[in-house]
This record gives C-alpha cells, structure tokens and sequence, in this order.
C-alpha cells in the first residue's frame, strides 16, 4: 500500500460528509432528511467518481496525481458548499425568530410572520425514522404546499445534537426487540468490514476481468479497449471498477478494494429504510427492513467481495428513493439532477438493474402528472399544460443526465461492436432468446426455484420435477439454450452460502408475502400510504417480470437478481410490521400492538411467535454466512485469520496458486519485458498481474496473443519475450515460435526462447 497516497482514501469520504451537509432537503415534510441527504451525497460523489475516470481517461491521465488533484478540488467545493448552506440555514433561522418576536408583539399569528416560514412549535408527522426519534420531538412544519421550499426541519439543524444525540435517544426509547434488531445489524456490518479489511480479493470473476480491466487501465493510462481473449473485460458495464481505480491508483494494490461493495451495502441499508418511511412504515417497520435485507446471505457475502451486484442494488435503491419523492411532492432542479445521476450509475454499474430503474422512472413521471393535475385550480377543467410541459421537460432532463454518465462507455462500446450492448456474442449468451409465454413461464419458475432454493433436498428436487414436468405439458425444453445461459443444467443446488448462488428463501417468501398483501389490501399494511405501496409493489412485481422474461437461468442468477430483491424488502418490513401490529402482542420483545379481534387470541400470538421464529432464523442465516460463507470466513478451513494473502486468492483453485508462482519465477528470471498471455475466456489472469508488477509498482508489459475484437490483433508471439499458459496447453503450443520451449502443469505454463 502506498502510504504517500493513503490519505487521499479519506477524501471522498470527506467529500460524501460535507455534501451530506450542502444537500439536506429544504423541503417541508421530507420524510427521513438525514438519509436523503445521504443519498442525495453518494450519488454526487459516485457521479463525479465516474466522470473523473471518464474525463481523465480521455486525457490519458489515469494516473495518481491526476485523481487527487481532482479530489482534491471536488472536496474544496463540497466544503464551500457545505459552508454555504450552513450560512444560509443560520440566516433562516435568525429571520424565523426575528419574524415570531415581531408576530407575538403585535398578537398575530405565527404562521403569518413571514412567508414560507416555519412553526417551530408544531410537531412533525411521525415518520419514524430509522435512528431518529419515532414521534414526540417539536419539529418543522409549514402550512404552505408540500413542494414549496422552506427552512429545514428542526431534525436538520444544530440543535438537535447531531447524529450522536439522535442515535442515544433511539437507544432510549427503542424497545428491547428493537435495540436487538438494530445490533444484530451492526454487528454484522462491522465483522463484515473485518472481513473485508482482511481479506484478499479472490473472487472467480474478479480474477477474470473485473480486476485485470482495472490493472490494465492503470497500465495504459487511458480507457481505450485492448486485445484481450476476455471479451467481458471489455463489454461488461464498468462502473463498479470505476470506483475501485480510484483504490487502486491512492493504495497502489487490491487492499481496500473489498470496501466498495461494503460502502454499497450500507448504502443499500440506508436506502430501504428510507423507501420503508415513504411507504408509510414507522420505526419498527423500517427496523425489520433492515433486518431481513442485512441478514440475507447474499448481502452479506457481498459486501465482503469485488463482485458488482451490491454496488448494482445501492444505485437502484437511490433511484428508487429518490422517486418515491416525485409521489408527493413537484421535483426541482437538484431532484432531477439526482435521479437522473443515479439512473446512468446503475446502467454504467450493470444494465440489468434498469429493469427496476425503468418502471421506477414512469411511477416517477405518473406521480408528478397527478401532482400536476391535483395543483391546477378548483374551478379549472382542463388539462394542466404547463404542469404537463414540466414533467416533460423533467424527463427528459433525468435522460440526458443519464445518458452524460453511461454515455461514453456506450459510445466506445458502439464504436467497437457496432451496438451499444456489445457483440453478438454477448446480446445472445444472457438475454433471453425466447420470449413467447410459455418460455418465460418456465424461466421464472426456475428462477425462482434456484432463489428460494433450501437445504431440503427432497423438497428441491420434488419442487424441479414438477417445473420440469410442467414444462413439458406446455412444450418447452427446460434446458432449452435459447432460455438457458451456456452449457448449464437445471436444477442446481444453491442453497450453500457462496457469494455468487446462495439463495435466499426467507427474504424471498417474506418479500412474496408482502408484495401480496400490498397489492390485496395495502391500507391494512400501511394505512397511511395504500396508494403509494399498492404502486411501488406494483413497480417491484413488473421489474421481477421483466426480470425473468429478459435473462437466461443460470446457475449463478441469484445475485444478478439481488437488485430486484432489495427493493422489495420494504414490502416484507411493512407486512411484518403489520402482522405484528395486529397479532395483538408480539413475542420475544420485537413490540407490542393492540389485541386482535375475539376469537384469534388463540391463534395471533402462535402466529406472531412463528414470525419471530423466522427473524431468528434470518439472523442465524446471516451469522453463519459470514462466519463460514464460501470464499471468505471467519472461522474454520479458509478462514481470514490462518490463511496467507497468496493461498486466500487461490482459495477456489487452491491446485494453481504454486503453478502461478512457478511460471511467474521463471519469466522473471529470464528478465522478459513483453509477456504474452495464453487463455480463454474464463481463465485467470490477475495473479499476472500481481506476480510481475515491478517492485515499485510499475505494472508488467502483458500482450494477448488471442483476440476476440475484430479490430483489436492479438501481438505477434515472436514479438515477445516470453509467454504464459493458461488452461490449455495445446492451444499455448498452437502459438509457439520455432526453437521455443514449453513447460507446462496441470493448468498453468509458460514458454520461453531456447536461449533464455
């Protein structure tokens, strides 16, 4: 790790602190502000993270000196505006009380003092914030509309005592259910980070391409594509490796890369507890949220790994959030800059994730139209133009926002492959190919079998047969490749906590149940917010149905569909809140709510203690996910605190880690500069990466000698100095010069001149 640039780690940290402070909200009723202006903050910082790569890509500039440069004035800017808007709150708040003083002088009402002032004696309506006070406090209110500005809220300003005064009265007035539930989260989340500090990046795909692209951008200094063997180190949405460059130039290594995908999962948290309080959810209903989506095996191995899906399912939850706004209240410059910003960082982070984005964006727009329609006048029959002209223009903005960020990866893409998604090879190897009823009625069926799989194996394999033989009463071939990715066959077993299939049957069902019960009676799940949960259940059902209609099966499908499972979870902490509430008690300390109706007294609290049962089992999920998850633990074989940086990266190939090393020592003894690289698509070319970086760092000179870019030739191999083998020996001795020699093992080799 570099100590010169270690510091600069800290600068986007600093950054996403004074935004948080430049962005709170200064609308009246914002629901959870805090965590709005959070949201509002991480996507400006991820938004300039991936402009600068793209900028300073263009310039050829993606080296250290350059990064902190632009950090360093990102994070000036965002201490100006941080000290603006501190100035400007003071001011408000001195004219608040000037105006009160002369009001009450005279006998007048408050209210009236100044226009679009604030009461700072009307309490706020319960929002039940997770981590703020669930109701009493005096906070902010105004009588003006909901989308007029005004001062911040009282929950915004100094006087509350800041984060560290919410968080102790949360533990005060938090029952014991609830303080459990807040700590089994935390401590998860920092044995997570342990973990994440401690280990090496060693998962599969991370040594095929999610890493090799960032070591090779670092190598040729700009983001122009290269002969590679890999098409997807190439073709695959690079936002996630956007963020984890900025790491790599500041540490020099790999060391904190696991962080990204932690930070995203905090993210993750923040923003469903937030969608929870939209949707009319109180603090316990947001608790429970959080709960279930931090317990879920799939959330917690990810946020130890460098894969992408979690960095994925953060930017549509800010999405999802931020358009969950557009329901109550008109959208103003900076809330489109945002959405607009967060819907270009989950198609520049993974494509697939725009099958939520996309019907949160037309809730969003259907949302602002009746807004438009609700604020004409009374007396008014026709059609609101202006505000119909508004929520055009809005649109459109959110899009071509959108477009600025993915913009330029789409544009090399095309210039490349004559497609913005890629070659053909890629259009056709994980987009479905078939989309006739019956087809994707099968499709999802798997799908959902390998999501909720369990380990019951007599249930999973009762449960397949009747899929497949479903299928066949319908006539579709359940190992058809046109829905079927590559070679694979259904069923698989998934139950197993590995980062890239476990499942997830208890969110899942919960997450079942809850989308039900929003869609069937959502007043009796949120009486406050029917119409605002009926919706977004309704968003979440079609972004799972196109979803299944769009992508293959694949043995690993469960985290590309994690996305869609952490936006429903809301869905499961709002009916669990629900239940409770009218089970008349809630066992084991979770809460207490009013007694149900005569003649359930028998049944609600056996219910209510089945549903902490399955709480509990929620939580022993997540403890032994990340206490013996699959290929990071804590403890047994493999574990963070016996195993050696080289053997934890080789944890999945323990057979190949020595066969690494053993090419590796003899190219450097034979002093090669130019190394040609042997290999497939699916083999392993980041320990290269590791094993031949000079020792200051300079990374090595490494040449495809296969190329699957038309445009893009592989090197000449007698243009090398040596060559490394990977996976198949013949194809490397396909490629030999005259008078080469080639060792070769099991999976790994190298070949160098006769007279080296």
């Amino acid at each position: 790790m570099s100590a010169a640039g270690f510091p600069f780690v800290l600068v986007p940290v600093a950054a996403l602190a004074l935004l948080s402070v430049a962005l709170r909200p200064r609308v009246v009723d914002t629901v959870a502000p805090r965590r709005l202006a959070l949201v509002r903050a991480t996507v400006a910082v991820g938004a300039f993270a991936v402009a600068t790569v793209e900028v300073l890509g263009a310039l050829r500039l993606l080296t250290a000196p350059a990064f902190g440069l632009a950090w360093l004035l990102f994070l000036a800017v965002a201490a100006l505006a941080a000290a603006w808007r501190r100035r400007v709150d003071a001011r408000i708040r001195e004219q608040d009380a000037t105006g009160r003083l002369a009001t009450v002088a005279v006998g007048g009402p408050t209210s009236q003092s100044l226009p679009g002032t604030v009461r700072a004696d009307t309490p706020e309506p319960t929002t039940g914030v997770l981590g703020e006070a669930s109701g009493g406090a005096a906070t902010a209110t105004v009588a003006v509309g909901p989308d007029r500005p005004a001062a911040p809220s009282a929950s915004d300003t100094p006087a509350t005592g800041g984060w560290r005064s919410v968080a102790g009265d949360f533990w005060r007035t938090a029952s014991r259910g609830e303080r459990l539930l807040a700590g089994t989260v935390a401590g998860l989340l920092l044995v997570e980070l342990l973990i994440a500090l401690l280990a090496a990046p060693n998962n599969f795909d991370s040594q095929t391409y999610h890493l090799p692209k960032v070591e090779r951008w670092v190598a040729q200094g700009d983001l122009t594509f290269w002969a590679t063997a890999i098409h997807r180190q190439v073709t695959i949405p690079p936002g996630a490796e956007y963020l984890l460059l900025h790491l790599r130039l500041f540490t020099g290594g790999d060391a904190l890369h696991h962080l990204v995908q932690w930070a995203a999962g905090v993210v993750c948290l923040l923003a469903v507890a937030r969608v929870t309080a939209q949707l009319g959810g109180g603090r316990r209903a947001q608790l429970l949220t959080v709960f279930v989506l931090a317990t879920t095996p799939m959330v917690t191995l990810q946020a130890t790994s460098t894969q992408t899906d979690l960095v994925c399912a953060a930017w549509v939850l800010c999405a999802g959030t931020l358009a969950l706004d557009g329901l109550r209240r008109r959208a103003y410059l900076g809330d489109l800059l945002a959405l607009g910003a967060a819907t270009g960082l989950t198609a520049v982070t993974k494509t697939s994730g725009l099958l939520a984005v996309g019907p949160l964006l037309v809730l969003w727009g259907l949302g602002q139209l009746r807004l438009a329609y609700t604020d004409r006048a009374a007396t008014s029959r026709r059609a609101p133009v202006a505000g119909i002209a508004r929520t055009v223009g809005a649109s459109v903005l959110i899009l071509l926002v959108a477009a600025a960020v993915v913009g330029p990866f789409l544009g090399r893409v095309y210039a490349e492959f004559g497609h913005p998604l890629g070659p053909e090879r890629l259009r056709e190897s994980v987009p479905m190919e078939r989309h006739d009823p019956q087809s994707v009625l099968v499709n999802a069926l798997r799908i959902g079998h390998t999501a909720l799989d369990t380990p019951l194996a007599p249930l999973r394999e009762v449960s397949a047969e009747a899929i497949i033989g479903l299928a066949g009463l319908i006539g579709v071939d359940p190992q058809d490749r046109a829905i079927t990715f590559g070679r694979e066959i259904f069923p698989v077993a998934s139950w197993y906590p590995d980062e890239d299939r476990v499942a997830f049957p208890l969110a899942g069902v919960l997450a079942l149940v809850g989308a039900v019960a929003a869609l069937r009676r959502p007043a009796r799940v949120s009486p406050g917010a029917a119409g605002a949960l009926r919706a977004y259940a309704l968003v979440v059902v079609v972004a799972v149905v196109l979803h299944t209609a769009m992508i293959k099966w694949q043995p690993w499908g469960n985290r590309l569909i994690l996305y869609a499972l952490a936006a429903s979870v809301p869905l499961a902490g709002l009916w669990l809140d629900a239940f409770f509430r009218r089970s008349g008690r809630v066992a084991s300390g979770v809460g207490a709510g009013r007694g149900g109706p005569a003649g359930s007294g028998g049944r609600r609290p056996v219910a209510a203690g089945l549903a902490v049962t399955v709480l509990a089992t929620c939580a022993l999920a997540g403890v032994l996910s990340v206490s013996y998850g699959f290929p990071r633990r804590l403890v047994g074989a493999g574990s963070v605190f016996t195993t050696s940086d080289w053997e934890s990266r080789f944890i999945r190939r323990p057979q190949w880690a020595e066969e690494y090393r053993w090419a590796a020592d003899a190219v450097r003894a034979a002093d090669a500069r130019r190394i040609g690289l042997s290999q497939r698509n699916d083999d392993w070319e980041y320990p290269w990466w590791l094993l031949l970086r000079d020792a200051n760092g300079t990374p090595p000179d490494l040449l495809a000698l296969q190329s699957v870019l038309d445009d893009r030739p592989p090197a000449d191999p007698a243009s090398v100095d040596a060559i490394l083998c990977v996976g198949s020996r013949k194809l490397c001795a396909d490629l030999l010069p005259a008078d080469w020699r080639l060792e070769f093992r099991s999976y790994v080799g190298y070949a160098l001149p006769e007279q080296r």
